[in-house]
């Protein structure tokens, strides 16, 4: 085995060490170091290894399979031998195979069929700081697998742009190595594009200003396909019949594999390049030729939105750190130049590094995958960032929905086993074992390769765009009325084929006519997302989501659609991609997914219980009519909020349920020890008091036979409590004259007895109440009934104000009886005293 020399090759024996006295660490190696294919060769000899295995993890397939083939020929094999790789729909190992290159997603369902890893000495995490969703699930679960069955099992942690304290401290405080990267020189330069040009028009001028200004070859970074398509028709307009030998080569990871290396082999003497590449490129790879970098500053990232249960992509400005990875792309072989079409003011504004997908992703395959490992809360693992609440409990929904969770969300199902076991997304996993009985299996395996891919339509000169599924799947299989890109269908085919073989089924049969099924098997995979008419081009999804179609669709026709791609943006998302189906296909294969619920309410307007029954799909309610015999708990329940909603005076107060209410408020203001009935207190506590007498009671009509009165004594239940509110407060005082007059609690502070003057005579003191501590306050009235005098001291009256008031009523009222002293006259309710 004999290679160049690389920078990494310094830090290899500190590397050695801290793996041979612990079990983790942590790489930090710049960009063009050498880690990715040397560091894996060089601790294949450890003694701690012992023949075991070393998987490593890349988060892309193209870098995968490229580092594979790398590290073979440098030990003089092909791939398959001591070095092999194994990624999606793709695998070439052995059984000398001792590294083993695997993406994320096949390291997890090794984890999950073998959870103690026999046979592998040590799992490298390579390029972490992309922080994909597997990378930290894998990482999670083989932390946990070497706590709980491995304590021999080694984990390594490398990356370039990586902040590496955080990640050794989840490691258990593993050691950090760091090396330098390549000295190669590149000149940075800042081209922001001039006002009004698109960014992929400023891509293809720098590029073929860099074929004019510089030697080698050229790498533009583009956000995603339909942009690199676009530049890549621009260029080669401009290049034909051109002076420059140059070929335009795209790269992104719906490529096929043969494509993706002729784009990264050599070409012949003479011959130039221009790689049109998403940020597939930007890490673990090595463009032979290229010496100037393009990047536009933008990539492209799928957020999941929590609110919407929806999955949308973004086009974003790349960060600081993914624009270093980008840079270093012109310096891996010789000196470069990397222009960046934006300003120095604006690089200085990048965010410092890429949010990690864990946080802004669809959890729902995590949340299956934790729940087949034994794991039924995130939390149990350790995490460098925790799965978002929001985000877990919308996947735990989902999962539960569509039957591979228990009802309680934290336990797999055996559905949910098999599902996992495909290693697709819940939804495509859940489709294609739904369609297996209904012999629809092939068309599922169909589906689910064109929904996993970007579109592989191709429209001719005056052909509008369609967001018909079936189309699709008429194009995969090369006819109908829309063209499909060669290459992406041969290779999606070919997918199709092989998922058909892991699921056991022949070669395409009857089901492979039948595309119009499209529809039902989206509604498995997509049970919120069918869809309800419910104006122009307008739909109500089941899941609660308004959809719309753009204009000119023939599906917005459609009475029923199932959507497989809609933004979340707005009151109506855009559909995408969509199918039509039938209802009664719908609610035939999809019983669990129609519900018949009872709804027993207050009827605000009426005054009155009502109950209805649905029949929903969702949030679309399909049929509704009225309950017939309501149940008796809903029943009461549905009386006691109206009552709470409308309040008390639903019920038939009386003068002397007032009173006693308020005589209880006096009574708990001196003594708390007495029950509030306020009115507070009784909505608060309906159940309580008011439930036993509702029997049977629908309306307010009903509730008018309540004696409202007797319901509140009841909330006295011993007769001494009764009695003791007589005494201290109650309901009338008597007066000298022998009149009853009524006490007024309205101001449990300050009750009062509104009483004729000519009634106190011959009375000293102000009479009092709750055991005389609380002095009756006086309206004194005149013999018309009108009010004279307010007091609490009748005592000071008589002294005082009396002489005054005297002489006033006796002007108004000459034949009234006026004493001029009243503590020794007679009370009266007369006109004078009898003699």
């Amino acid at each position: 085995m004999s290679y160049s020399p690389l920078p990494i090759d310094e830090a290899l024996p500190e590397l050695k060490r801290a793996l041979a006295k612990g079990n983790n660490a942590v790489l930090v190696a710049e960009p063009g170091a050498g880690k990715t294919t040397r560091v894996p060769l060089a601790l294949l000899g450890e003694s701690w290894l012992q023949d075991r295995k070393i998987v490593m993890l890349e988060p892309r397939r193209l870098a995968a399979r490229s580092s594979a083939d790398y590290m073979a020929r440098a030990l003089g094999e092909q791939v398959g031998g001591t070095v092999g790789y194994r990624v999606k729909m793709d695998a070439k190992v052995g059984a000398r195979t001792r590294i083993e290159v695997v993406t994320e997603g096949v390291l997890t369902r090794m984890l999950q069929s073998d959870p103690a890893l026999e046979g592998v000495g040590l799992v490298i995490f390579d390029e972490y700081h992309e922080r994909s969703l597997h990378a930290d699930l894998g990482l999670a679960l083989s932390l946990q697998s070497q706590a709980l069955l491995r304590e021999d099992l080694k984990l390594l942690v490398m990356s370039a742009t990586l902040e590496a304290e955080p990640v050794a401290e989840l490691l258990g405080g593993a050691p950090v190595v760091r090396s330098a990267g390549r000295s190669y020189p590149v000149e940075t330069v800042y081209r922001p594009g001039p006002p009004g040009i698109e960014a992929e028009e400023a891509v293809a001028r720098a590029a073929l200003d860099a074929l004019r200004s510089h030697e080698g070859d050229v790498l533009a970074f583009l956000p995603g396909v339909g942009e690199i398509r676009r530049v890549e028709a621009r260029l080669r307009e401009s290049l034909r019949g051109s002076a420059f030998n140059v070929r335009v080569f795209p790269l992104h990871g719906s490529l096929s594999s043969e494509d993706q290396d002729r784009a990264l082999a050599p070409l012949p003497q003479g011959e130039r390049k221009i790689v049109l590449a998403t940020s597939v490129a930007e890490t673990s790879l090595t463009v032979e030729g290229i010496t100037v970098v393009i990047d536009s500053g933008l990539m492209r990232v799928s957020r999941f939105s929590p609110r919407t249960g929806m999955s949308r992509l973004d086009t974003v400005t790349v960060s600081a750190a993914s624009a270093d990875q980008r840079r270093g792309r012109a310096g891996r072989l010789r000196p470069g130049t990397c222009y960046r079409l934006w300003s120095a003011e604006r690089q200085s504004a990048l965010p410092p590094r890429s949010s990690p997908e864990i946080l802004e992703a669809d959890l729902a395959p995590l949340l299956l995958e934790l729940a087949v490992w034994g794991v039924g809360d995130p939390g149990e693992l350790i995490w460098l960032d925790a799965p978002p609440a929001p985000a877990v409990q919308q996947a735990r929904e989902l999962l539960v929905q569509l039957g591979a969770l228990e009802e309680d969300g934290r336990r797999a199902t055996e559905h949910g086993r098999q599902m996992a076991e495909l290693g697709k997304h819940p939804r495509i996993a859940h489709m294609l074992l739904r369609a297996l009985p209904l012999g629809l299996g092939g068309l599922a395996c169909e589906l689910a390769v064109v929904l996993g891919e970007r579109d592989l339509l191709r429209y001719s000169d005056g052909q509008a765009p369609t967001a018909d599924l079936r189309a699709r799947i008429e194009a995969l299989r090369g006819r109908g009325a829309y063209a499909a890109d060669e290459g992406a269908r041969r290779r999606l085919a070919e997918e199709a084929r092989r998922l058909r073989r892991e699921l056991g089924l022949s070669a395409p049969g009857v089901d492979a006519d039948r595309p119009d099924d499209c529809g039902l098997l989206l509604a498995f995979a997509y049970p919120d997302r069918i869809g309800r008419q419910r104006d122009s081009g307008k739909y109500l999804l089941s899941g609660g989501r308004g959809a719309a179609f753009g204009p000119g669709q023939a599906l917005a026709r459609e009475p029923w659609i199932v959507v497989a791609d809609v933004d979340d943006a707005g009151a109506d998302g855009r559909i995408r991609l969509a199918a039509p189906v039938s209802l009664e296909r719908v609610a035939a294969s999809l019983r669990e997914a129609v519900a018949v619920e009872s709804d027993v309410f207050w009827d605000a307007e009426a005054k009155s219980v009502r109950g209805r029954e649905r029949r929903k799909l969702g949030a679309i309610v399909l049929e509704e009519k009225p309950l017939g015999k309501l149940p008796e708990e809903k029943r009461l329940q549905a009386l006691l909020e109206g009552i709470r909603s409308e309040g008390l005076e639903m019920l038939p107060w009386t003068k002397a349920a007032r009173q006693f209410q308020e005589r209880a408020a006096f009574a708990r203001r001196h003594d708390d020890s007495w029950p509030d009935l306020s009115d507070e207190a009784l909505l608060a506590t309906l159940e309580i008091w008011l439930a036993d007498y509702a029997e049977g009671m629908k309306s307010r009509t009903d509730l008018q036979r309540l004696n409202v009165k007797e319901l509140l004594e009841a909330l006295l239940p011993w007769e001494d409590r009764r009695r003791r509110l007589d005494e201290e407060a109650p309901t009338h005082w008597t007066a000298p004259s022998g009149s009853r007059v009524p006490i007024d609690y309205g101001d449990p502070d300050a009750p009062f007895v509104a009483v004729r003057l000519q009634e106190l005579f011959g009375l000293p003191e102000t009479p009092r109440i709750a055991g005389g501590r609380v002095p009756l306050t006086l309206h004194l009235l005149s013999p018309a009934q009108r009010p004279v005098q307010v007091t609490q001291d009748l005592a000071s009256f008589w002294r005082g104000a009396y002489f005054e008031v005297r002489k006033d009523l006796k002007g108004r009222y000459p034949k009234h009886y006026w004493p001029d002293n009243p503590l020794e006259a007679e009370a009266t309710r007369r006109v004078r005293p009898r003699q």
